[in-house]
């Protein structure tokens, strides 16, 4: 049986989590209390005998500290694809896509390099599920089983039938709390955490059928790349390529889409509340990564990579101090570090982004 080619998208900012997370070091080259960082834990998922080699799609910017974190823990990507600038996941798809059908890959499983995953071999276990589906020219999407009624995720909704791999009746884009509640209580609805396995002349047939546009942007961009060994460096055509979300231009467009329950207790970590929630907390609640300490205080997050941060008096903070920028935020608000991101930059200090 041909091996899967696994496929990280790892162009994402992670502004969600700045000053952490910035361009020049996103979230998945950061371990955010793990013991490596994302990015090494994801390639780490697939190094089992029925997947190949992986390949890595991000931005040129970010190439040697991808060869890095690749190497720390022994792998060594197939080929590496370097962005001039992020141009969303459907670029980066339809792109992978070709170099995986130019290198002879049968399956693609296509994923973000930035999330969490409880159980991996969960995800293998529900990989092999929709292979079978994949095969035979169904683009599979995982329904990862919800944990709670996330306001922030899109969801996808199976239609009838009992088979492991089902039907796609609807994609919902971040519902209200009272929606969302109803998703949870009905089995029908998964979260869409973006991970899809698909064959890649079949994925590239449907993208060219449902954005048309962008699958022609895409091939010229493809043609015109620089290949140097391993690498493949797209240039300026890349930069035409619309901007769109894979979901969006091909998934919710296709007829050919099926979903597969996959219970592995995913996250995308992307909110400081979220590395609170994960976090080994004192009696009073507190995460406290790095140099800190806390009086009188109850479920604060603290990060810091040097100063010592002394807490008193406060609840529900994140602090965060990274690279010389201190942020104080409240822990469960992730539009208000969206909010001190734009003022960042309108008070002209991109460099700090």
């Amino acid at each position: 049986m041909a091996k899967i080619t696994p496929v990280l998208m790892s162009g994402g900012a992670g502004t969600r989590l700045w000053p952490l997370s910035r361009r020049a070091k996103p979230k998945q080259f950061h371990a955010l209390g793990g013991m490596r960082t994302l990015i090494q834990d994801t390639v780490l998922r697939f190094t089992t005998e029925a997947f190949g080699p992986p390949m890595v799609i991000g931005n040129a910017a970010h190439a040697d500290l991808t060869r890095a974190q690749l190497g720390e823990v022994g792998v060594t990507a197939s080929v590496l694809i370097l962005e001039p600038e992020g141009r969303h996941t459907a670029a980066a798809a339809c792109v992978s896509a070709l170099a995986a059908a130019e290198a002879g890959a049968e399956l693609m499983l296509l994923l973000s390099a930035d999330a969490r995953i409880a159980d991996p071999a969960g995800l293998r276990a529900a990989i092999a599920v929709g292979a079978p589906a994949a095969r035979d020219d169904a683009l599979v999407i995982f329904g990862i089983t919800p944990t709670g009624p996330e306001t922030g995720y899109g969801y996808v909704r199976a239609g009838a039938g009992d088979g492991p791999a089902r039907k796609v009746a609807a994609f919902v884009e971040k519902p209200d709390l009272a929606t969302a509640q109803a998703y949870v209580a009905d089995p029908a609805y998964s979260w869409n955490a973006g991970i899809f396995l698909f064959r890649p002349d079949t994925f590239l047939a449907e993208a060219a059928r449902t954005a048309p546009e962008l699958m022609a942007a895409a091939r010229i961009a493809f043609s015109e790349a620089r290949r140097d060994g391993d690498t493949l460096r797209l240039g300026d055509a890349f930069c035409a390529v619309p901007s769109l979300p894979v979901d969006v231009a091909v998934f919710e467009r296709t007829d050919r889409a099926v979903v597969v329950a996959a219970d592995i207790g995913w996250s995308d970590v992307g909110a400081y509340d979220a590395l609170w929630a994960e976090g080994a907390k004192t009696a009073a609640g507190d995460v406290l990564q790095g140099p800190a300490i806390a009086a009188e205080t109850s479920n604060c997050l603290v990060i810091s990579d040097g100063p010592t941060v002394v807490l008193a008096g406060v609840e529900d903070l994140a602090v965060i101090v990274e690279n010389g920028v201190v942020l104080v935020t409240r822990r469960n608000a992730p539009g208000a570090v969206r909010a001190a991101v734009e003022a960042v930059r309108k008070a002209g200090r991109e460099d700090l982004l």
